[in-house]
């Protein structure tokens, strides 16, 4: 039976972040993933150049860009290791990188360095990786149970049994399944006694009846800014991004955030015009143009967009200086405070993350330690959400460093 300080499972972003500062900072680390690939999940990122944090990120607020049952949680993790500690590591390895918008970062090539830099780092710590290999079950060790120097777990893997004084959970969540996402680490945390908040897609598109949709299917691949927002009074939430429309219902930016305060049942809002002034410009068009309501619009939106509208209502179907200020008013009114409720969203196959995951209740923020001692949930497993735009992989490095740290002290 071989025997490691840390058996961390899981070489997505955090796990490997995690193996490599723990074997740097002495521990004796096994890595261990089923799949052949490690850190698919980078690999993918930022259409394959990575968005690895997010400059904006305040680890001092976290509520403003992070969500879960205590969105308040990994602020301790988020101020210890930062974004420009990441950065520094990034600088370090002589990755190039830029800033695209509202802080998210990106490598100039591919995401293939930046898994290079997680792969060289775990290297830098001596760390042993088993790939693919497969855990088939996680015990307590009954010879030696206690005690920080004990060897707590025995882990059955398809190359053997291994022992070990800590066991990190870096198995992510449920989205997109054809790289290897699983619920094991939900598994794992049920198995100890640890609570689970119910695992739903975020960061996905929404989609919406067919029927009800078919007026608008035929803007599929139409983008614009716009203004969204979901919830109310003190659940409310918005946010001004690009909005996609696809065959199915609404992608882009603007709707991946939204979706992970969106809930089964209610209602999205839609500023499609947030820029326009729409009411003033069509109120302006009257007295001064003999053009056609939809040829105004399409000054104001695109002209797919316009078109597509004025097809709705007889009344918006002839020249704007014709069109009485009731229809023009609810054409305006339609535009800037479009309300539609989704039946659904197109699940974990596109879902960038999973929201839910291992109950914060049941770890240490400051460790990422369970209350089942010597087991560890890092990463995306934990009920830690951020929004899109590098702040989920902040998390990973965030998290990983924490966890990293807290068990070299403990075997120091």
């Amino acid at each position: 039976m071989q025997s490691f300080d840390t058996v961390v499972i899981g070489a997505g972003a955090a796990g490997l972040f995690c193996a490599g500062v723990a074997g740097q900072l002495g521990l004796k680390v096994l890595l261990v993933d089923h799949s052949e690939k490690v850190a698919e999940k980078v690999r993918i990122a930022g259409g394959g150049r990575c968005n690895f944090t997010n400059r904006d990120l305040d680890p001092r607020a976290p509520h403003k860009h992070f969500l879960g049952e205590n969105p308040n949680f990994c602020r301790s993790a988020l101020s210890r290791y930062t974004p420009q500690d990441f950065i520094a590591l990034v600088q370090k390895h002589a990755i190039p990188f830029h800033e695209k918008h509202k802080g998210q970062l990106f490598g100039d090539r591919s995401s293939e360095d930046f898994i290079r830099m997680l792969l060289a780092e775990c290297e830098a710590g001596g760390v042993t990786r088993w790939q693919p290999c497969k855990v088939e079950n996680i015990r307590e060790s009954a010879s030696s149970p206690h005690g920080t120097d004990a060897y707590r777990y025995e882990i059955d893997s398809d190359r053997g049994v291994v022992q070990a004084r800590h066991v990190v959970i870096a198995t992510g969540g449920l989205s997109i399944p054809k790289i290897g996402a699983t619920d094991f680490g939900y598994r794992v945390a049920r198995q100890f006694g640890l609570r689970v908040v119910e695992p739903r897609p975020a960061l996905v598109p929404l989609t919406f009846d067919g029927e009800a949709w078919a007026p608008y299917a035929q803007l599929a691949g139409l983008a614009l800014p716009v203004v969204i927002e979901t919830g109310t009074k003190k659940q409310r939430m918005a946010f001004q991004e690009d909005l996609l429309f696809t065959h199915r219902g609404l992608s882009g930016p603007a709707v991946l955030q939204i979706s992970s305060y969106w809930r089964s049942g209610e209602s999205i809002r839609l500023n499609l015009a947030p820029e326009a002034g729409l009411i003033e410009a069509l109120a302006q068009a009257k007295v001064s143009s003999r053009k056609l309501l939809v040829n105004e619009l399409a000054a104001i939106v695109p002209s797919r967009l316009a078109e597509a509208w004025v097809q709705q209502d007889a009344a918006w179907q002839r020249p704007v200086a014709d069109t009485s200020d009731k229809a023009l008013a609810a054409l305006a009114a339609r535009l800037v405070q479009w309300e539609l409720v989704p039946t659904g969203s197109e699940g974990y196959k596109k879902a960038e993350v999973t929201a839910g995951g291992v109950d914060t209740r049941d770890l240490s923020s400051q460790s990422l330690e369970s209350k089942q001692p010597g087991l560890y949930f890092i990463g995306e497993v934990v009920d830690v959400t951020g929004w899109l735009g590098g702040y989920n992989f902040q998390w990973a490095w965030a998290s990983g460093h924490a966890c990293a740290q807290a068990m070299a002290q403990a075997q120091a």
